[in-house]
């Protein structure tokens, strides 16, 4: 059986597990708590990090990026990069603004302080960090809400990766609550649709230790 090595409030171990459900490959989830930081896991991917992807035939896909690639690549039935060259690089584009920029100005600073330093008892969340995070997150957002309001998805006019990269960064926000849809509607009826999918349905039953979901979280209509 195909593994995934995850942490269910992870963004990149959410991207990769909606578009492993978008192209309807079955998997084994695990949960792999790195601050253990098993001798094991770090065989696997001597860099300690989630996702881990392990195929049926042994082959080991660390890191979100390079295992979106390798499905792009190894099960191109469902094509979620674009076809033409500005298509893909529009996707990619933007996966790497939600991986990287938007990931260190917001995600990061919620889910590491709120999150992973309850999971792995490293204290108390660092106000000043969480206050950044909420000054970074309304420009941001409000740049979200633009692509959603041009455009049938937020690559252009078809569904990609990009969607996916989105959603897990915005799902894993909504999770601990910190997103005020109020603000972006066009964001929020687009996320209505990618909490529709059939791949989402998992990550609305996710439950993280000491953490409650806003009631809203696994609503299609919120």
């Amino acid at each position: 059986m195909r593994t995934l090595f995850h942490l269910p409030i992870s963004p990149y171990c959410r991207k990769v597990r909606l578009v492993l459900g978008e192209k309807r490959l079955p998997f084994e989830a695990i949960i792999e708590r790195v601050w253990e930081v098993r001798p094991e896991f770090l065989a696997m991917n001597p860099a300690g990090q989630v996702p881990v992807l392990v195929e049926d035939n042994g082959l080991i896909v660390p890191d979100s990026h390079v295992i979106c690639e390798y499905l792009e690549e190894a099960y191109s039935d469902t094509p979620l990069l674009g076809r033409t060259l500005a298509e893909r690089v529009e996707v990619r584009r933007l996966v790497a603004w939600f991986d990287g920029y938007f990931a260190e100005k917001v995600t990061n600073r919620f889910i590491g302080e709120r999150v992973m330093k309850r999971l792995s008892g490293r204290g108390n969340p660092d106000g000043t960090v969480l206050r950044e995070g909420y000054a970074a997150m309304k420009p941001n957002l409000k740049y979200v809400n633009h692509l959603a309001e041009n455009r049938n998805w937020l690559a252009g006019n078809f569904l990609s990766l990009a969607d996916f990269a989105a959603a897990a960064h915005l799902s894993s926000l909504d999770f601990i609550g910190d997103i005020d849809w109020s603000r972006i509607p066009a964001v929020r009826d687009w996320y209505a649709r990618m909490k529709s999918r059939p791949c989402f349905r998992p990550l609305l039953t996710d439950r993280v230790a000491g953490i409650t979901p806003p009631d809203y979280y696994a609503n299609l209509d919120f």
